[in-house]
């Protein structure tokens, strides 16, 4: 099957960790101690938990999980190996982190990103923007199979023109979020697309076209809202259009050549080039069109005032590492055009590594699949079946804090079930994908959620309410079992009482 994305890759042979003598109530123990202690930090902390408490009490609770390990009689070794395990699983996620920080650090300064927002502010019209942005994120997700790719680039500058144009950026984001993952979803290219089906016992694009059922009206409804804010939010930003253009203008060398680069990088993406090497070239030709466009900035960030080698390497180099800065004469523009460079990427890290030791502790000892296996005896029905498979993954995206187990886990648990109701394995593949894949970028400590955030600068309380199509997927798979609307039976089976 072909598979594309920068993500992670996903780990179809996972093994989940048994233990019988755990009970559903020690399982929990962990969870309740982390959500109760993520709770009071953030209460304490509030928007700067991220900064670094968060990622220590996601420790902590790997601390609580491993004292039920060791009460349970599970060894300290095995608790360390499955940490090692998930740790070493996004060891590309990481790497693409620190990649995105430098290509947005030399996208800055070649003016790209500038360039972006530039002939943004004068095409889209604040009424249809946040509109325009799911749809424009959604073309470019389907043709890459990567959300992650898409709010890395495009989704950055979208951020940047909305806040040009006085719009939150919290609806913004979600506008983002909502079409990059619907892309992603439908998207043959894309990992989670192609896990979920494995998982499950089906075909590819069998579990594709049954995803449409689900989301097709989730997209649709996304879209209304989004044109329903667009007529009724105050935009400010409108009236400094002239004024923001004039500056950005005046700063940076402004021309049509500057797209050559966001261009190649789409191109080598959708050509299954692997997505660090695309990262890669789209940063090194961000620094050398940096150097040809905006001598004049590379030089100031170098630290001298003319370009030569040596001012020419430093400002490239500090552009990709550590935090820029281009001052303008509008302060608006001077947040805007900044930059952490790979550096600004360590906090998400730090969170990711921190997250992936609770996860990793949480299925050594055995929680993961005792959680889950509870979740199952609750299913009584068929709409149960789906209810505890939405449930089963939206926890494990809270618990595991990694999409990719929270379609592994329940896709192994449930696939039974579902076969000896006479149910196809779309039914169970689409469940995965619309509870599983998508909620995970509305959880701040999951890899999809910590990413997301760290790219696009957007805390994930700024934009869960406004990631739509998000969160309304795992409610319109629920309403379509809850009604036996599109409930494919298997062949060879009678229908099953529901």
């Amino acid at each position: 099957m072909p598979k594309k994305t920068e993500k992670p890759k996903f780990r179809e042979n996972e093994r989940i960790v048994e233990n019988k003598d755990l009970t559903i109530g020690e399982a929990l123990i962990p969870v309740f101690a982390l959500v109760a202690m993520l709770a009071y930090n953030v209460y304490v902390f509030g928007d700067d938990a991220l900064s670094g408490s968060n990622q220590f009490i996601l420790l902590m609770g790997g601390a609580v999980a491993a004292i039920v390990g060791i009460f349970n009689k599970v060894s300290y070794k095995q608790m360390i190996a499955e940490v090692a395990e998930n740790v070493r699983s996004t060891t590309g996620a990481l790497l693409i982190l620190l990649m995105v920080g430098a290509l947005s650090g030399t996208w800055l300064v070649s003016g790209i990103i500038p360039a972006m927002i530039y002939y943004g502010l004068q095409i889209l019209n604040p009424t249809i923007f946040l509109a325009a942005s799911v749809i424009i994120c959604a073309i470019i997700s389907i043709a890459t199979g990567s959300s992650w790719t898409t709010a890395a680039t495009v989704g950055i500058a979208l951020i940047g023109i909305g806040d040009a144009l006085g719009i939150s950026l919290g609806m913004t984001a979600g506008a983002v979020l909502s079409g990059a993952y619907f892309g992603d979803k439908m998207s043959p290219l894309s990992d989670t697309t192609n896990l979920a089906p494995a998982m499950a016992g089906g075909d590819l694009f069998s579990h594709i076209r049954y995803m449409t059922y689900t989301t097709v009206p989730t997209i649709v409804v996304t879209l209304i809202v989004f044109i329903i804010l667009g007529f009724t939010i105050d935009t400010s930003g409108v009236a400094d259009t002239s004024s923001l253009l004039e500056n950005i203008g005046a700063t940076f060398n402004i021309n049509g050549w500057l797209f050559l680069v966001p261009l190649v990088v789409i191109l080598l993406i959708v050509k299954k080039a692997p997505p660090l090497m695309a990262l890669l070239i789209g940063t090194l030709l961000g620094g050398v069109f940096a150097l040809i466009f905006q001598p004049d900035i590379v030089a100031n960030i170098g630290g001298g005032g003319t370009l030569n080698f040596e001012t020419g390497y430093k400002g490239i180099l500090n552009a990709i590492t550590v935090d820029t800065n281009i001052a303008t004469d509008d302060p608006a523009l001077n947040d805007l055009f900044s930059s952490g460079g790979m550096s600004g990427m360590l906090g998400t890290i730090w969170l990711i590594v921190c997250a992936m030791v609770f996860g990793g502790i949480m299925d050594g000892i055995g929680a993961l699949e005792r959680i889950t296996e509870s979740l199952l005896k609750l299913a009584k029905t068929t709409f149960g079946l789906f209810a505890s498979t939405v449930g089963s993954c939206l926890a494990l995206n809270v618990t595991a804090s990694d999409q990719y187990l929270a379609i592994v886990v329940p896709g192994k648990m449930f696939a039974k079930a579902y076969k000896e109701r006479g149910l196809a394995p779309e039914n169970l593949s689409r469940s995965l994908e619309d509870s599983g894949t998508v909620t995970s970028v509305l959880v701040p400590w999951n890899t999809c959620g910590a990413y997301h955030s760290g790219v696009l600068g957007v805390g994930v309380g700024e934009y869960a309410m406004y990631a739509v199509f998000n969160w309304l997927s795992p409610f319109m798979t629920l309403l379509f079992a809850a009604f036996r609307i599109k409930i494919k039976q298997l062949a060879t089976s009678n229908s099953p009482s529901s």
